[in-house]
């Protein structure tokens, strides 16, 4: 085999290999896309409808406690209700949002695999130069 050979051989494995990690990138590109999309769609219908839920349901315990003496305590009640229930579902979404794993993680693992593997076969190619040259 000649050296052009050798080097048109290496040239269309290396090719090749960015091919597949480029394939690789652009599936994982689409499935974070998917899972920001499910993820918005998500919170907009929960913010949507709590927030319709929670007017009906103060505008209800408003009316029933406006004939008392207890209307500003209910009315107070409601907010620190509320309040508690937003942080908590706020910090939810943040968890959830900072538990996924990172873009890309399945490409950079697998580009990790390919240089180790380049490092080892140059390192047993030098061993085998090295070691030829002290027989």
């Amino acid at each position: 085999m000649t050296l052009r050979q050798s080097v048109g051989d290496i040239g269309c494995t290396v090719l090749a290999i960015f091919r597949t990690r480029l394939e690789l990138a652009a599936v994982e590109a689409g499935q974070q896309k998917a899972r920001l999309a499910r993820i918005m769609v998500m919170l907009f219908g929960a913010l949507l409808f709590s927030t319709l839920a929670l007017l009906v349901f103060t505008l209800f315990i408003a009316l029933l406690f406006w004939p008392t003496e207890y209307r500003y305590w209910a009315i107070a009640s409601l907010f620190v209700v509320y309040a508690v229930l937003g942080l908590s579902f706020g910090l939810m979404v943040m968890r959830r949002l900072n538990s996924g794993s990172y873009p890309f993680e399945a490409t950079v693992e697998e580009i990790k695999k390919d240089i180790q593997v380049i490092e080892n076969l140059r390192q047993s190619s030098r061993d085998e130069a090295g070691g030829g040259n002290h027989e």
